[in-house]
């Protein structure tokens, strides 16, 4: 067990130091490309006149920056996927489909209520889980500050956010796997053993708020973010958890092998980065698979289901 905590904490370490110098070197590049280059001011601009548009309306300016934008985020994207899901087409989209076969057409009864149950979830949980986070954040005094922050101070944000969800993301969906809990909250959500992105928020109310909701707003709680950084991060969560959960492994988007298969086998990969995984040992059969191999970014046109197969069933 010794052998095996220090084996990781080295992998962790050198994972960690690798990306910090790379995270740097892209912070000082891409940061001086978007301040120096893009368009000077123009969003710096573009904030002051919505935001006198607004005649300073805090709480409006809030509700659209914390709920309205993530939720066309979301929907947007998923209505994409949707169409693949319930048409087939384009073919281009259900080509790299993960679990060939499923849902292919989706059970347009099964999907119609994963869909009232996601809009339940942002319109009665999410949404006046506002309310208390937007007295928190006026008590910071800089979420609606007419001066926008950096974009190397809102990539240091981001990464936070990221770290803090990680930690209560794992821990809270390990929890709702216990058997005491799982029968009542989680199986709701594991219904779908192949899952399409809306189901990223089929969940039961508890869950949603517990695992969903709660390791997203916590990071910016805890740095006093600004509504820009606030409702750029929200969207890019929606949209990445779409991601996890969509069933196609999509040229140039992150991978959802790692989810994917959690949605499979059940008791794998709780994480979203994987690290808590692997320090837990809650990724050993994943990285065993097929489905490992495949878990990178595609970089081409050909289906990783193709270049990566499965291999063939022993004969009986």
């Amino acid at each position: 067990q010794g052998e095996k905590l220090w084996d990781a904490l080295r992998i962790s370490a050198y994972v960690f130091s690798t990306g910090l110098l790379t995270f740097t070197a892209l912070v000082n590049s891409v940061s001086w490309f978007m301040q120096n280059i893009t368009l000077g001011n123009f969003w710096q601009t573009a904030w002051l006149e919505f935001y006198n548009y607004m005649e300073g309306d805090e709480w409006t300016i809030f509700l659209l920056g914390a709920a309205l934008v993530p939720a066309l985020a979301f929907w947007g994207f998923n209505g994409i996927l949707l169409v693949a899901d319930i048409t087939g087409k384009p073919t281009f989209i259900t080509r790299y489909r993960i679990q060939l076969g499923k849902n292919d057409p989706v059970d347009t009864q099964k999907l119609w209520k994963a869909i009232y149950t996601a809009l339940g979830n942002q319109f009665f949980i999410s949404f006046p889980m506002l309310v208390p986070m937007f007295y928190v954040m006026k008590s910071w005094g800089n979420t609606f500050s007419k001066e926008l922050p950096t974009f190397q101070w809102f990539l240091v944000e981001l990464s936070i956010f990221t770290v803090i969800e990680e930690i209560l993301f794992y821990y809270t969906h390990r929890l709702v796997h216990h058997p005491v809990l799982y029968k009542y909250i989680h199986k709701k959500h594991h219904e779908w053993t192949a899952p399409i992105g809306v189901v990223s928020i089929y969940a039961h109310p508890i869950e949603h708020i517990v695992s969903n909701t709660l390791p997203v707003m916590t990071g910016p709680m805890i740095m006093g973010s600004h509504i820009v950084s606030i409702s750029a991060w929200f969207s890019l969560a929606l949209v990445t958890t779409s991601i996890s959960h969509c069933g196609y492994h999509l040229p140039f988007l992150p991978s959802p092998e790692f989810h994917d298969f959690h949605h499979l086998k059940f008791n794998q990969c709780y994480g979203v980065l994987g690290v808590l995984d692997f320090l837990h040992g809650t990724d050993r059969v994943f990285r065993q698979t097929k489905a490992f191999e495949r878990h990178k970014v595609l970089l081409g046109l050909t289906p990783l289901s193709e270049s990566i197969p499965e291999p063939p069933k022993k004969a009986e």
